[in-house]
């Protein structure tokens, strides 16, 4: 498992490093999230499942049919936990997988407007944060941040407001990688 992460990663963010400079298990190390959608939390909805796709990484995508459009996005939102302390100054990197699988009025795109790393309780302040256009097809998107300040192991977790219409998001593997200094 650890290997195919890897793999993945590396062909789906290039940016991630120079060719060549960072090893496959190098890049599994310095993930410090779950990415496993089993284990995502979702608020706002009951009825979100797991289901098997497999042309999505890993496998497995985590459905969420969201009843509509709110001005407040985050009432229907996933969190994602992030395992492992972080230090001042670390370079972050969000990544995740996610598809529109219905939109609303048969809309082949939607934008997420909140994909962050942010605190796991209130204020639940966010270190940084960024939109996405998800649409039909499985896409890797990516928001790169940096820590303020020194966060202890589970102070951090991910989360992507998902409340922007009457919609089906499928989200897959959701990754923090820590570069580091």
């Amino acid at each position: 498992m650890r290997r195919w992460i890897a793999a993945a990663l590396l062909i789906a963010t290039p940016a991630l490093a120079p060719a060549g400079a960072i090893a496959q298990d190098d890049i599994v190390d310095r993930i410090i999230s779950v990415p496993v959608p089993a284990e995502y939390r979702i608020e706002g909805v009951r009825n979100a499942r797991v289901r098997s796709d497999d042309s999505v990484q890993g496998g497995k995508a985590l459905r969420v049919p969201v009843p509509g459009r709110s001005d407040q996005p985050w009432t229907v939102q996933l969190s994602v936990p992030i395992t492992r302390a972080v230090q001042a100054g670390d370079a972050l990197i969000l990544a995740f997988w996610a598809r529109l699988e219905r939109g609303e009025d048969g809309a082949t795109s939607a934008t997420l407007p909140y994909n962050s790393v942010q605190l796991a309780a209130e204020p639940y302040t966010a270190l940084f944060s960024g939109p996405a256009t998800i649409g039909p097809e499985w896409a890797m998107h990516e928001i790169r941040g940096r820590a303020d300040r020194a966060y202890a192991e589970g102070a951090l977790n991910v989360s992507l407001h998902l409340a922007t219409g009457r919609q089906t998001v499928d989200i897959g593997p959701v990754f923090v990688l820590n570069m580091g200094q």
